[in-house]
């Protein structure tokens, strides 16, 4: 998901009335993961109960976290497949990023509770307000400076068009083009930033960069055809094709892969390494990718999670 690429395209939610509905998941029906309900939104897929408490992680767990029995993670929960509101009400989070973050909790004996926040203000409100980030974030070395990190994934940014590509969209010449991102991803900055100026060295019309806080709304203005193209990460690029009912294609290939991070107030190194830990004991014992192939996004599997890891940049 932007500042971290975020994955998925944005969930859960009715694209275009009447035009699409565009739920949160990746190509969940392709690799037999959940299939959208007649409203758009994906069917539960992850019961925490099935994972056991590991008593050991447990007693390492802060003392005011311990006694508070929760953990508080903030999502921006309209990025699906990894985070988005479904259910039968369409209000209950729900996601691979969701999913983890519950057998997370599981695995320290923790209820979880996944609060809908706006992406751009996650991360610093670690720490006061969330005791995780969990929203597809990318991890860049500007925010390594902010905040700690534990990979979890691998994403890439896409692109997609219209099915057919009927404005003859070429990601060899986007100068003057309009095109969509969500606000905050590294989609906009610094891909889309680094092509404008480009684009303006060389004397060519600007790009028109239409940035929202919703992908969703990025995607159904591309369905529509207000935009000539759209940029997110690979995992919602996928799940927005997937969902379009043959309204769009993937133009080009995937590109800059880097790892995803859940985040953690950067202060707090004994938390991080405890959810590193956590993160390991789901990859080892086959709950991650149990969690990761429900989706549909086993692609990005990692073999190890990592507290900080290296970037390029």
């Amino acid at each position: 998901m932007t500042f971290s690429m975020k994955i998925a395209a944005k969930g859960a939610a009715i694209l275009a009335a009447g035009v699409l509905a565009l739920t949160a998941c990746t190509n969940a029906s392709e690799a037999g993961g959940p299939k959208p309900n007649s409203s758009g939104s994906a069917g539960a897929s992850f019961d925490p109960s099935a994972v056991k408490k590991d008593e050991s992680l447990a007693s390492q767990l802060p003392d005011a976290l311990k006694s508070k029995g929760t953990l508080v993670v903030g999502s921006d929960t309209t990025y699906a497949p990894a985070e988005f509101l479904g259910g039968a009400d369409n209000h209950t989070p729900m996601g691979y990023d969701v999913d983890l973050v519950k057998a997370i909790g599981a695995t320290l004996g923790l209820k979880v509770d996944v609060q809908t926040a706006d992406f751009s203000g996650i991360l610093s409100s670690l720490g006061p307000k969330y005791d995780l980030g969990m929203s597809s974030y990318t991890v860049t070395k500007e925010r390594l400076g902010a905040v700690n990190f534990v990979s979890y994934f691998n994403a890439g940014t896409a692109w997609a068009v219209q099915k057919g590509n009927p404005k003859t969209f070429s990601l060899d010449d986007v100068c003057g083009k309009s095109i969509g991102v969500q606000t905050g991803t590294i989609q906009e900055d610094p891909d889309l930033k680094d092509r404008n100026a480009k684009c303006l060295a060389a004397g060519k019309k600007s790009i028109d960069v239409v940035s929202l806080k919703d992908q969703a709304d990025v995607t159904t203005r591309l369905v529509n055809g207000s935009l000539d193209a759209m940029a997110a990460d690979s995992p919602i690029i996928g799940y927005a094709i997937q969902q379009s009912n043959g309204a769009l294609e993937k133009i080009g290939a995937t590109y800059d892969s880097a790892p995803e991070g859940i985040a953690i107030a950067k202060g707090d190194t004994a938390l991080a390494d405890l959810i590193q830990k956590a993160m390991a004991k789901l990859i080892a014992d086959g709950t991650y990718r149990k969690i990761l192939d429900t989706w549909g996004t086993a692609d990005g599997a990692i073999a190890k999670a990592d507290v900080n890891p290296a970037v390029s940049s």
